[in-house]
């Protein structure tokens, strides 16, 4: 006879209430680690809930590279960002499956609970962790993050392909040497208008499985224990049904660090009350205790054990292999072409143009001699970024460049400067070569090693993070060296997040940003700077032009924050990024006046205007101009991706919905105001500065709300 907690064709609720009557205490603590125990006479296999699967699976042997999220972002392109998740959760299942077939059981990160994606807001460009978000703003990280959820997480009626984890969750990104101590004091008006929409989308749209609670507390209140937090916004308000785990290590903050409870018992009780369901670095080895202490009731447990459990049953963990569609994925799709092809797309839609001057870019028939520097040409770190998997088909953008130069074409290469060290040697030979040759490519900017999580960057001084968001100096000595010498210079720039370049920007030529690229990196940023494909990408963050328009780090107002809060003129713009070929936006069809409560809808033609089809990234704002309170400069509120041949036009509609036109209040709600907006619609955010460095001119209409 079939026990019911194996019975596939019972409700969930049944098969769990089931499982739980045969549990002793003992085993249901065992269960509310991420590291679980096996229960043999049950059946039930070790199980680590930490696996990581940010830009790929990860951590885990061989996998697919795809580009770091900061990238991907850079594409603005749901629908690749859905395909990356699809793709990281076949590859997370091939392996899961074949790691329990050999071990009986799975170990840390070979499970199918991918604690991704992180839709942290990156509103300073100093944390070392930005490059694993979608960027400063909350829409697109929303649009995107959504779209990597459904893709890992599939659309089975009855069996998750993964499990998602939104983290972190929330009001987190920095400095990471505060990470454990760090209060952050914050408005709920500012909470709700920056910090949490993403989070929100993810729950309600993306029925996101899991989410993680961050390390520090937000209105003294731990993240992973707050009343605000996990109890009235997220299973309240948003009625999130899925479970909640602790970052690692975050639950022992309570009485070490934050000081809010004296014992791991009291730390463990809270925290099971707010609705953590895992912890992670196990303080719920201590649950028995609070139990006996009489902090807590085995009904306590059985709550939190119940959505976990939950989870795995959707997974199909406790179903006949047969009979779950994703257990028969085979571990040829791991690395596959068709996920090669993926990470290509990814990498070539990425990469952001930021400087044509005289169009040097793509590199011309006339070229005959091309000198190629930089400490990041033959790195293979400047490809992975944090949280990565492995392969042995990393290209890296010497490799990249060295496949796609024509014949004919003399190519040298010299490493010629560090990453931060100074040359030693009086004597360089690259100079001199570089400033003999037609064209030089300098791969140069930061690493991995430079930025990131605490323990990951062995180059950073402050557990991750940067100090300041320059260029490094040995790098920036040795690019007045080339121009000195007369080098004609492409900068190919690697790194997750914004640098600021300083004389830099007009010593060179032309400006490539590539992020860090994955596997197929080298040969996408070879095939740009050649013109067998035309750069597309648009900047899902504002790059500053120094360390002085920064506000202080540890203060999370958004005043003087990202492109929505900032009045000074930036290096680079949000949403900026050239092609080879030209935009032109006209003919805006839109209405004057609304009536409040109905959506807006408005009409324009796009057109091709250059001699290369390519895509444009059309870009949707609205500027609230008479709101009764602190409001953003400007906010996305849609955008498109779209492909034209040369010469094509093409009319494009949007229908935005009544809450673009919302505010939030002081207590965090969505209020509809009557008034005046402004709408732009264009290839940039609106700035004078993006007009000046070539984005196309925008549509513009002011309209009432009556």
């Amino acid at each position: 006879m079939t026990l019911p907690y194996l019975d596939p064709s019972l409700p969930i609720s049944e098969r769990l209430s089931d499982l739980l009557s045969r549990m002793t205490l003992e085993e249901k603590i065992s269960q509310m680690c991420n590291a679980c125990a096996a229960i043999p006479h049950l059946g039930i296999p070790a199980y680590d809930y930490w696996s990581e699967g940010l830009h790929g699976v990860a951590r885990n042997g061989r996998a697919t590279v795809f580009p770091q999220v900061i990238g991907v972002a850079a594409a603005w392109d749901p629908s690749l960002a859905q395909r990356i998740g699809s793709a990281t959760g076949d590859e997370g299942r091939a392996k899961y499956h074949e790691a329990l077939r050999r071990n009986g059981g799975n170990i840390i990160y070979q499970g199918l609970t991918f604690w991704s994606p992180n839709i942290n807001i990156f509103r300073d460009p100093r944390w070392g962790r930005g490059q694993e978000t979608w960027g400063e703003d909350p829409y697109l990280t929303g649009e995107l993050g959504s779209a990597f959820v459904r893709g890992l997480q599939g659309d089975h009626p009855m069996y998750m392909k993964a499990a998602a984890c939104a983290k972190h969750y929330a009001v987190h990104s920095g400095p990471e040497k505060q990470r454990h101590t760090f209060n952050v004091h914050i408005s709920r008006r500012e909470m709700f208008t920056t910090y949490l929409p993403a989070f929100r989308k993810l729950v309600q749209d993306a029925k996101v499985e899991a989410v993680m609670g961050a390390y520090n507390r937000v209105n003294d209140e731990p993240a992973c224990g707050s009343q605000l937090l996990l109890v009235d916004i997220l299973r309240g308000k948003w009625g999130f049904q899925g479970h909640v785990v602790s970052d690692c290590g975050a639950l022992e903050d309570f009485h070490y660090h934050h000081k809010i409870t004296t014992t791991p018992a009291e730390t463990s009780a809270l925290a099971l009350k707010m609705g953590c369901d895992i912890a992670c670095v196990c303080t719920y080895a201590h649950l028995d205790e609070a139990i006996q202490q009489g902090l807590i009731t085995e009904a306590d447990i059985d709550r939190s054990l119940s959505r976990t459990l939950a989870t795995r049953f959707k997974l199909g963990m406790f179903d006949p292999p047969e009979q779950v569609p994703f257990a028969s994925i085979p571990m040829s799709v791991v690395g596959c072409d068709a996920h090669k092809a993926i990470a290509y797309e990814a990498a070539l839609k990425s990469i952001v143009l930021l400087k044509n001057q005289g169009n040097l870019l793509p590199i011309k028939p006339s070229v005959r001699t091309i000198e190629l520097v930089g400490p990041n040409a033959a790195s293979v770190d400047a490809l992975l970024g944090n949280y990565f998997g492995l392969t042995n088909h990393m290209t890296t953008l010497l490799e990249g460049i060295v496949g796609a130069v024509p014949e004919g074409i003399k190519l040298e290469y010299h490493t010629g400067s560090q990453l931060v060290h100074p040359n030693e040697s009086p004597m360089d030979w690259s100079i001199f070569t570089a400033g003999a040759s037609d064209l030089t490519i300098a791969c140069m900017g930061i690493n991995r090693w430079m930025e990131g999580e605490e323990g990951e960057t062995i180059l950073a001084a402050d557990n991750g993070d940067r100090r300041d968001i320059a260029l490094p100096q040995t790098q920036v000595d040795y690019i007045k060296k080339l121009s000195m010498a007369g080098a004609k210079i492409v900068l190919v720039l690697s790194g997750g997040s914004p640098i600021a370049l300083g004389e830099v920007e007009d010593l060179v030529q032309a400006i490539v940003f590539v992020w860090y690229p994955g596997q197929e990196g080298g040969r996408a940023v070879a095939d740009v700077l050649f013109g067998n494909a035309v750069p597309s990408g648009k900047l899902p963050v504002t790059f500053p032009k120094s360390d002085d328009q920064l506000p202080p780090f540890e203060d999370y107002s958004m005043e003087g924050r990202t492109y929505r809060f900032m009045t000074a003129e930036p290096l680079y713009p949000f949403g900026f990024g050239l092609s080879y070929t030209k935009f032109a936006y006209s003919d805006l069809q839109a209405p004057n006046r609304l009536k409040a409560g109905q959506p807006y809808t408005f009409f324009f033609t796009l057109t091709n205007t250059g001699s290369l089809a390519g895509d444009e990234i059309v870009q949707v704002y609205l500027d609230d101009l008479k709101a009764s309170l602190p409001v953003p400069l400007h906010s996305l509120v849609a955008f498109r991706r779209l492909s034209l041949q040369p010469g094509e036009s093409q009319q494009v509609s949007f229908e935005l919905p009544p809450e673009s036109l919302m505010l939030v209040d002081e207590q965090g709600e969505l209020v509809l105001e009557p008034g005046q907006f402004r709408l732009t619609v264009g290839g940039c955010s609106p700035s004078r500065r993006g007009l000046q460095l070539g984005a196309p001119q925008p549509l513009e209409v002011v309209f009432e709300v009556k």
